[in-house]
Formats: C-alpha cells, structure tokens, sequence
C-alpha cells in the first residue's frame, strides 16, 4: 500500500461540491472523434445478419445454407439454421473476448489512445480481409482480427469518455460511444439494402467499408490528448494536470486533481489489479461488471440486430422488405439513443434501465404471441401481423436504445478506481463478448427449437434483470469518477460487504 492518507478504496473524502470548471468544447471534440470506436463494433453488429441474408455471399461461402434457403417447403424458423454461417458471425466475438483481456495491460501502461489506435489498425486489415476473401478460411480470419480491433476499442474508449467527462455530465458523454454503436448499426443496414441489389458481389462492399470508421479511430487517435487519469497514474503528473485545465476550462482544478492523484498513487502501489480486483472491497464493482454486459445480451437485441433480415425473412418477408425493415429498426436504435443523452443526467441511471426493462418485456411478449397465433412453420404472416410485429419490435430497439444500450456500457465505465479500472473494463468487454458470442452461434439454433418460444425465453431474463437493477444498482448520476467508492458503503446490501474503513485506517 502506498503512503497518505487515503482509504484503500482511492480517494479519502468526498470532494464532488469542490470541482470546477464547464463544458469545453475540446472535450466535446475529444469525446466524439474517441466515440467513432463504437461505430466500428455497431457496423458490424449491422452488416453481418444483411450479408448473410445475400444470395452471392451464401453461394461462394455456404452453398449448403443457400439450397436449404431456396427450398420450396422450408421451415420459417429454421431456413438458416447452420453452425458454420453463425461461426462467421459469432467468431469475431470469440476474438475480442481473448483481445480485450490483452488491451487491459496496454491501456493501463501505454494509455488509452495507445489501445484506441491498435484497436483501429485492426479492424482495417480485417476489413480488407474480409472484402477481398477468395475462401472461408481467409474470411474467418478477417473476423479474427476485426474482433481484435473490437476487443481494444471497446476496452478503452468508454473509459476515455468516462474520465474526460465533467461528472455532472459524464452519462450523457459517455454515452457517445453507444450512439456512435447505434449509427453504426443504422450506416451498416443502409449500406446492406443498397449492396444486396449489387448482384453477385455487393457482400464486398458491405464488408470493406467497415474500414471507413476505422480510419477516423485510427487518426483520431493519433491526434487525441491523453486523460489526465492516465497521465498521472503513468507519472506524467504536470502534463495531466495541464490536460485537465484545458478540458474543465479552469485553473482552479484542485479538487479534481488531488482525488485523481489519490487514487494514481493507490493504483501505482497495485501490481495485478486482476487479483486486487477479486477482495472484498471490490465486489459489487465485480458483480456489474459481469452482471450489466451479461444482461444487455440476454436482452435479445444482438439477436434481433445480428439477424434483422433473416430474422424478418423467417417471419415471411421478402428478401428487400427485410431488409427495408431491418434499416428501420437500426433508424429508431440510433434516434432513441438521443433521448439518453438527453435525460440521463437529469433523471438517472436506474430510472431509465428500470422502464426500459419493462417496455422490453412488454414488447417480447406481445411478439411472441403474435407469432405463436399467427405464424405457422411455412407459412408467412399476413401483412397486417407483418406490420405490427415490425412496429413492436422498433419499440423493443427503442426501449434498448434508451436504456440497456448504452447504459450497459455507461455504469461499468464510471463505477469502479483507478487501480482496477482498466482490469473491470476489461472484464466487462470479456463479458460482453462471451454472451454475444454464445448467443450469436446459438441464436439460429434456439430459432429452429424455441419457434416464437425465443422472444418469451428473452423476456424472462429481462425481468430479472430489471428486479436486479431495481434491488442492486445504485444511482450513480452526478459522482465523481473518483467518489464512487463512496455509494457501495451507503447502499443498503453492498454496505454489508464492502468493508468501512477510516481514514485513519486507510494510513
């Protein structure tokens, strides 16, 4: 342990009502060209349920898949059901999960611009992979390593918004990095609907222009100012301190720089935040970790994203109306993600997971009875059924968007010190990844068995997570990045488990 007077947990008092300083606009800049890295993992959430659904990408890489699709009796829930297709999905997941534990290491020694730039170089030679792929091997290995970029952007940049952002406006900033997701997601469906007519080579295009965001992360990142987190934890303590007076605006930046040199002092003393960050003290940090990534997956949007258009085709669509109906949804993800920016610093974070939760569980339902009414193995739905089942689902996507979409990234980025910052984010990316991964490869599987059974099997999981936010997650609006300790030893469970020290004790 290092000396001063600190308590373990990092800081030793509460400072919040001494920061100073305003909104800058080089913050702003600074946050939106780090958040261009969530559009890297939102286009491909996007692009790989268009490409395929395409015709000329199933016949070069998955002929079998193709004639099971073009069979004139194919079951609805099961035309797409192949391992190796959700394979070319599912792998790049498997890859950032392995990659995000390595990025740990590197953002906590190089800082975060150094893992924001690898994750960018990354995700360009797997795009051009991906686009130029003669066989399946080269294929996967493009996804290998455009999961690699998604392991290393996804590790850094939330904590690069987190610890750039003012507190007071800290939800909404960060949650740049899920709009730029979500118009990821919308760039992507666009793109698909109009390459899918690009007969037989449009899954090129779709593919390679994955490589666009990545440039802009790429440069942006060379171009970024450090955090002064990571400055000073790095023992660059006048440079932090300079990036912080240009980016609060202020000279009088006392408050703020003596929690964040408090808790660099602690985190130097750590030498593996993984095993530091299994104690005692650190468990309810631990449990949102795993728990928020593991529920914003089982809330069934990835599925619904992954598989929009095959997804839509299962329930009877044609080839261009799921595909229309795909981009809608990626239209209303994007937009409703606005309105968290908007409202999260006024209302907080567990007002809107908790309704958001409940909207989610309303809408699967109501699908899933739709479907179980209305939908028969081999026959489609009637264009009224099509309609409201499209309706319900974009108000699922919307209830994702301002809620459980960036929020699920937003509260494990702000909650826990310094010293295990990058090893919580890291788990939180593995998380995330590992559930995207297992639903990924199984989703067209549970399809095939669960039928419209799926939707109430994801309905399930939001309930509990809804009660599980409701009974565990306290609100977070408004703290200091560095203050946090300071809410598990006041919330009625967690203060049962974190142990209560003084500041004498802390010495």
């Amino acid at each position: 342990m290092a000396g001063g007077s600190f308590a373990p947990s990092g800081v030793a008092k509460e400072r919040a009502e001494q920061y100073k300083g305003r909104v800058t606009g080089f913050v702003v800049i600074a946050c939106i060209v780090a958040a261009v890295g969530g559009s890297l993992f939102g286009y491909d959430i996007g692009i790989s349920g268009g490409v395929t659904s395409m015709d000329g990408f199933l016949v070069k890489f998955f002929p079998t898949v193709y004639r099971q699709k073009r069979h004139a009796h194919e079951n609805n829930y099961c035309k797409y059901n192949s391992q190796g297709l959700a394979a070319f999905t599912s792998s790049l997941y498997l890859s950032g999960l392995v990659s995000s534990l390595v990025a740990s290491s590197i953002t906590r020694k190089y800082g975060r611009r150094g893992s924001i730039i690898c994750g960018g170089l990354s995700f360009i030679i797997g795009a051009t992979l991906d686009a130029s792929a003669v066989n399946l091997v080269m294929l996967i290995l493009g996804r290998i390593m455009l999961g690699v970029g998604i392991g290393f952007g996804n590790q850094a940049v939330p904590l690069y918004l987190s610890e750039m952002a003012p507190p007071h406006l800290r939800g909404g900033l960060n949650m740049m990095f899920q709009l730029a997701t979500t118009l990821g997601i919308f760039a992507a469906n666009m793109i698909n609907y109009g390459t899918e007519k690009l007969r037989p080579w449009g899954w090129r295009l779709s593919l390679g222009l994955a490589a666009a965001p990545a440039i802009l992360m790429t440069i942006g990142g060379i171009f970024l100012p450090e955090t002064p987190n990571s400055l000073i934890e790095r023992g660059l303590k006048e440079k932090g301190q300079k990036v912080l007076e240009k980016i609060r605006g202020t000279s009088d930046i006392h408050a703020e720089l003596q929690d964040i040199i408090d808790a660099s002092d602690l985190a130097n003393s750590i030498k593996h935040p993984f095993r530091n960050i299994l104690e005692k003290r650190n468990r309810p940090q631990l449990i949102m970790a795993i728990f928020m990534p593991t529920f914003q997956i089982l809330t069934g949007i990835n599925s619904i994203l992954f598989y929009a258009p095959v997804l839509f085709q299962s329930m009877g669509f044609g080839r261009n109306a799921s595909l229309y109906s795909s981009a809608m949804t990626g239209a209303v993800l994007a937009s409703s993600t606005f309105i968290s920016i908007a409202i999260v610093d006024r209302w907080g974070r567990r007002a809107l997971l908790i309704s958001g939760g409940i909207q989610m569980i309303v809408c699967q339902v109501i699908v899933a009875i739709i479907l179980g009414l209305k939908l028969s193995s081999y026959e489609g739905l009637s264009k009224s059924f099509s309609i409201l089942v499209v309706v319900i689902i974009c108000l699922f996507v919307a209830a994702f968007g301002w809620s459980w979409g960036p929020l699920g990234w937003t509260v494990p980025s702000e909650i826990f010190p310094l010293e295990t910052r990058s090893a919580g984010q890291s788990i939180t990316v593995a998380v995330n990844l590992f559930f995207t991964f297992i639903i990924g490869q199984s989703f067209l599987s549970l399809l095939c068995a669960f039928k419209f059974g799926i939707f109430l099997f994801f309905a399930g999981w939001i309930t509990i997570m809804t009660i599980f936010v409701y009974l565990f997650l306290p609100e977070t609006k408004g703290v200091p990045i560095e203050e946090m300790i300071f809410l598990w030893k006041k919330h009625w469970f967690w203060k049962r488990i974190v142990p209560r020290y003084s500041e004498a004790e802390g010495e």
